[in-house]
């Protein structure tokens, strides 16, 4: 059975965070419906509103009751992607896992083509490349290329539909915004990361919910990203190297200073606050490392007690 009912465990569970989407659901649950009925393997829908203002609500219902595949998780307030998805995991039973948006710019007639190499064993992680005209396409080519240098992950289109093993969900932060970078992330775990090309569409109603204001956010968030990813277990390289300069080029200035005064007999106050200011900038650099490091010797010791309770878990298991 292609489609999964409440009896019937699904293989692959399509995760669609919705926002104000009431006019595209209906549409897009019947695609979904086409798509899923020759696949020789189980899928569901779950749907996340994300504290929709307008009749997604009304709509979603009237859709899972027509529709056993479909499930249905409402946030009350609107929580953005990386806590729908979180929420839409929870609720799946699949153990594949595919993030769909409900615009119907990407159409579920593409979704077995992403599933393919995860259901294969080919890829943990299988991320589609837009194909086709779009807004924003400089901006995205430029946060595309910035993650290939940064991250040194060769793929395409980093910011599109998703298909993934269930298991990655458990190696990804759940950080505002950070669905964007699942791959980068991944890629950083070990799962293996695949490329599939899937049409883009012109949207047909409703608007869409990234603006021009998101781009600083994305920067930051990028940032963020690449420090957690390089420095995030070793934060004194970070904070003790250039500390460690200051403080030396402090002692340097400290040294001319005194060689100036009692050698050449002249002096210059303005030394005397240089030295000052760059070996307290030192210090307080040294201070934010030690810092850095206890915080990640704790994540360390949080990560090594949930491999013990996981592990526990799967001997009750068996």
């Amino acid at each position: 059975m292609s489609l999964a009912t409440p009896a019937a465990q699904p293989e692959v569970s399509v995760l669609v965070p919705a926002k104000d989407e009431a006019e595209n659901l209906p549409e897009f649950v019947r695609l979904a419906r086409e798509a899923f009925l020759p696949l020789p393997y189980a899928c569901e829908l779950v749907v996340v509103n994300d504290g929709s203002e307008d009749d997604t609500a009304a709509v979603l219902d009237e859709l899972a009751r027509k529709h056993a595949f479909l499930r249905v998780v409402t946030h009350r307030v609107q929580r953005g992607i990386a806590d729908a998805l979180r929420s839409a995991a929870d609720a799946a039973r699949g153990r594949v896992l595919v993030f769909y948006p409900a615009d119907l710019q990407y159409l579920p007639a593409d979704i077995p083509s992403l599933v393919a190499p995860v259901l294969a064993g080919q890829a943990d992680v299988v991320t589609g490349a837009k194909q086709g005209r779009y807004e924003k396409r400089f901006v995205s080519w430029v946060y595309n290329g910035l993650c290939r240098r940064l991250f040194g992950v060769s793929v395409t289109d980093l910011n599109s539909v998703k298909a993934y093993r269930r298991e990655v969900m458990d190696y990804l932060p759940s950080r505002p915004d950070w669905h964007r970078y699942m791959v980068v992330l991944a890629a950083a775990e070990g799962f293996r990361i695949a490329e599939r090309p899937v049409p883009l569409y012109p949207r047909h109603s409703g608007k869409s919910k990234f603006g021009l204001g998101r781009i600083p956010v994305g920067v930051l968030d990028l940032l963020s990203v690449w420090f957690q990813l390089r420095f995030g277990r070793k934060p004194m390289l970070f904070f003790g190297v250039p500390g460690a300069v200051i403080i030396l080029l402090g002692v340097a200035v400290g040294l001319y200073a005194v060689i100036e005064r009692f050698v050449f007999l002249r002096g210059n106050r303005a030394f005397l606050y240089l030295v000052i200011l760059l070996v307290i900038a030192g210090l307080a650099l040294f201070m934010l490392g030690f810092l850095g490091e206890m915080v990640a010797g704790m994540r360390e010791e949080v990560r090594s007690l949930q491999r013990e309770v996981e592990h526990l878990q799967r001997r009750g298991g068996t």
